[in-house]
């Protein structure tokens, strides 16, 4: 009879977080029929289906969610048992990278149960943060989903998707749409558009994506990083895709899209030789309880927050 071990763990953790067998089985290094293969012994052995295949790539069933809560945190201890084995002293402060988010504060605290010298670098693109992950800069990150992330190398660090957030759009409160709860792209066909600089939009091709479905190519007006300054922009008059928990006031109002047509998955990292090594389940836990911490500055965000655990499936 086979018995788990820690390849099948290693193998449902992958497809969970790739959202892929196909994916999964190219950064594990293996075909894709020899992964199906370890998945199928895995839930005979469990005794039931881990993923349902869905539009959006494989999602876990709730025996998969209960198999893989148990498969991370199996992994997180051996990797905290291989970390004591080795002479490097991995002491010391734990660096954090992240772009700008709502709930940067709230995330750094977190950390600081883990470890009492935290210190967080921001940038403004996701890959620059995958950068300095790979380049061992920063330990823990939090970082969106960006063109070409598929192509990088993340071996020997723990990722884990944070949450499917869903662009919401910001417009002046004098904008006649703003009377509307719910907005079709396509009636922003005709605005200026402020968007970050063109090489920190990380995920540009699906942004023209939704808005080329929606029938137009959006008018990018005015570029920044600054929150402020693109909020600025759009109380005079222009509009701009939002963070999901954004708050409404100062001029502008938030509003959600119809059909959603554009959603982000956020990630967060951490390197497995770090000083929290073998301890990333607890990274994700102080990540959730950050984000938990905005999820009322919208309450359109909110409602649907509660009516799609789907877009958050390891929030408890």
């Amino acid at each position: 009879m086979p018995e788990l071990e820690l390849r099948h763990l290693r193998a449902v953790r992958t497809i969970a977080e790739e959202g892929s067998v196909t994916r999964a089985a190219t950064r594990l290094g293996l075909t894709q029929p020899a992964l199906s293969a370890q998945l199928r012994t895995v839930e005979r052995l469990v005794g039931g289906q881990l993923f349902d295949r869905t539009r959006n790539g494989c999602v876990p069933t709730d025996l998969g969610r209960r198999v893989l809560g148990t498969a991370r945190l199996v992994l997180d201890e051996m990797a905290q048992l291989m970390s004591t084995t080795k002479e490097t002293d991995r002491r010391g402060p734990l660096f954090f990278g992240c772009i700008p988010i709502l709930y940067f504060a709230n995330l750094v605290d977190g950390l600081k149960s883990l470890n009492d010298d935290v210190r967080a670098e921001v940038r403004p693109s996701s890959a620059e943060i995958v950068d300095m992950l790979e380049a061992g800069q920063v330990h823990v990150a939090l970082f969106e989903f960006f063109d070409g992330m598929h192509a990088r190398d993340l071996a020997g660090i723990e990722l884990r998707k944070l949450v499917t957030e869903p662009a919401f759009v910001a417009l002046p409160e004098t904008d006649p749409l703003a009377e509307q709860d719910e907005i079709d792209l396509a009636q922003l066909s005709d605005r200026d558009w402020v968007t970050p600089p063109k090489q920190h939009i990380g995920s540009r091709t699906q942004m023209f994506q939704a808005c080329a479905d929606a029938g137009f190519v959006p008018r990018l007006t005015h570029h920044t990083g600054e929150a402020s300054m693109a909020r600025g922009l759009v109380a005079g008059g222009c509009v701009s895709f939002a963070a999901a928990p954004s708050r409404t006031g100062e001029g502008i109002v938030i509003r959600r899209l119809r059909g959603m047509p554009l959603m982000t998955d956020i990630f967060v990292a951490t390197r497995r030789d770090s000083p929290v090594a073998g301890r990333a389940h607890e990274v994700f836990a102080c990540a959730a309880d950050a984000y938990r911490s905005v999820l009322d500055r919208n309450p359109e965000y909110r409602r649907w927050w509660d009516a799609h655990p789907e877009a958050h499936p390891e929030f408890t």
